[in-house]
């Protein structure tokens, strides 16, 4: 730690803090507001459904995805079978298919209308509904299965990263005792995996509480659907304030619950990890049942959406390529380059900061700072209008008041309110990606560079930048792909007139027409397969 840090550097960490951190408190201030008995009049009729929805959501997709993901993990990191190999990143792509896309896919196929009922209505010779029985696709168990289908990669990393780790020398004393596969997993692996499945349920839980566009796209009242009708349609800001709170205290209230749980856990043996000759090599019927499970899910959680898309795009290819999509394509291209390039800059400023300073002030600037991840899209609409529209008010009386005209709507009324709400939602994947880079750099190389006198601004320009350009580049390259893929937040905070390829794609997908919309659709899944393709050659490294 250099302890001649000066002060600058301090006061350039907590303004960066408090400027990210601006949007949660304005939200927790507007809650404390009177609100015209809008919310005493949601709170005794449909509030209690919200709450009720949105947690028995939660607890289904949790379920649904721990349950869709554990064979997998299983499989992949302790079985040897054909197409291991390839499945153990291909099972990571239902992550770049936007779950409400999945949805209008299934809910085409699925529902009266669609060729799965229209043809077991022909095989069976059923005229009416009356005579047969089928689940309705738009409902809140619907929405859970589509979500799982989604979500259920965040479990499966974790968990094949916590089965891949596991030491050997258990594995091996379990095959001395007598224990079968079966026997080792339910007894062994899996009590030793509960930490990494606690984070796994956590994050699916938390991303099912942010949903916004699968939930309203399946008439499914949510916390966070009513925080958006509340917003837009009872023109209530207070009201959706503390809706957002109470959104708020489920989410971090969850993150507590996961981290007091696993307080007192410890994992030791952590050496001599499995390696190929110590998984269970499956043959006949039980490989055949490996591979069939892993291409299953492979393919209706991605394959089949995708191939969809895929036939929309070429059947409607002439009604898609047209000026709109190229302008919001670009549209959301700059968006993300902003945005990824502030939330780097701001990241290096951070974690610089908190590895060279010896203040334990300093070293809470960004973990504060990464505070709005956690935040929802529709709470972080309503945080961060509730200053800027203060700011743009006050902005405008000052201007009067000098007798000269206001600008307007400076910061509401253009994309900055959009750059601004991106960065405070992601600057933590920045900050997290340097976090792990900054962990690879020696603390010698900081003493040895303070000993040929070197400031703190040439020992990070100098030393750092270029052992972090890895770590900038993937934070930069993540932040870009969740900035394309953002959607509540985008379509409360947009400018009149500005679009960009997810709000445009959920216009198609509302109008239950997103044919017209696939092409843009395939844009943002393929962009969005690129990280992941980034992150599987570096768990190909690492193990």
């Amino acid at each position: 730690m250099i302890l001649g840090l000066t002060r600058g550097w301090s006061l350039t960490g907590y303004a960066i803090t408090a400027i990210l951190l601006l949007p949660l408190l304005a939200l927790i201030v507007q809650a404390t507001l009177p609100d015209e008995a809008v919310f005493s009049h949601l709170f005794n009729t449909v509030l209690p459904t919200y709450i009720f929805n949105s947690l028995i959501l939660m607890l289904l997709v949790g379920f649904g995805s721990l349950m869709i993901a554990l064979p997998a993990a299983w499989f992949i990191a302790r079985c040897e079978f054909p197409g291991r190999r390839y499945f153990q990143w291909l099972l990571l792509l239902p992550l770049a298919m936007p779950a409400y896309i999945v949805a209008y896919v299934y809910t085409d196929m699925l529902d009266y209308a669609g060729p799965v009922q229209r043809a077991l209505r022909a095989w069976f010779e059923w005229q009416t509904p009356h005579e047969y029985y089928f689940p309705a696709i738009r409902s809140i168990g619907g929405a859970a299965i589509v979500l799982s289908l989604v979500l259920f990669p965040y479990i499966y990393l974790l968990a094949r990263t916590a089965f891949m780790e596991q030491s050997s020398n258990l594995l091996h004393a379990s095959k001395v005792m007598g224990c079968a596969p079966w026997r080792s997993f339910w007894r062994l692996a899996l009590p030793m995996a509960r930490p990494a499945l606690a984070v796994g349920v956590a994050l699916v839980a938390m991303e099912t509480a942010a949903d916004f566009a699968t939930v309203s796209y399946f008439a499914v009242p949510t916390l966070t659907t009513a925080v958006y009708d509340t917003w837009l349609g009872y023109g209530s800001l207070t009201a959706a304030a503390k809706l957002s709170a109470i959104m708020l205290l489920v989410v971090f209230s969850m993150v507590g619950v996961e981290r007091f749980a696993r307080r007192k856990q410890q994992l030791f043996q952590k050496q001599a990890r499995l390696d190929e000759s110590d998984r269970y090599r499956l043959t006949s019927i039980k490989a055949w049942a490996a591979w069939s499970y892993c291409f299953s899910l492979l393919t209706v959680s991605f394959l089949l959406p995708f191939a969809v898309l895929c036939g929309y795009a070429i059947d409607y290819f002439a009604e898609s390529w047209d000026v709109r999509f190229w302008q919001y394509s670009l549209n959301s291209l700059y968006i993300a380059a902003i945005v990824s390039a502030v939330c780097v800059v701001l990241a290096v400023l951070l974690m610089f900061l908190r590895r060279v300073s010896p203040r334990p002030s300093d070293h809470l600037t960004s973990r504060l700072s990464s505070t709005g991840y956690a935040l929802p899209g529709t709470v972080l609409a309503i945080g961060v209008l509730v200053p800027l529209t203060y700011i743009d008010f006050a902005i405008n009386d000052v201007m009067e008041w000098f007798g000269a005209q206001g600008p307007g709507l400076l910061f509401t009324g253009s994309v900055f309110t959009l750059v601004f709400a991106f960065c405070v939602r992601f600057v933590a994947i920045a900050i997290g990606s340097l976090e792990n880079s900054y962990k690879r750099i020696s603390h010698s190389l900081d003493m040895a560079s303070i000993t040929l006198g070197q400031s703190p601004m040439q020992l990070l320009s100098r030393v750092h930048l270029p052992l972090l350009r890895k770590g900038m580049f993937a934070g930069a390259l993540l932040v870009f792909i969740e900035s394309m893929k953002e959607l509540p937040a985008a379509l409360l905070l947009r400018p009149i007139g500005f679009e960009n390829l997810a709000t445009y794609v959920f216009q198609f997908v509302s109008d239950e027409k997103l044919e017209h919309g696939a092409l843009a659709a395939i844009v943002i899944v393929i962009v969005g397969l690129i990280p992941l393709i980034f992150l599987n050659r570096s768990l190909e490294q690492s193990h």
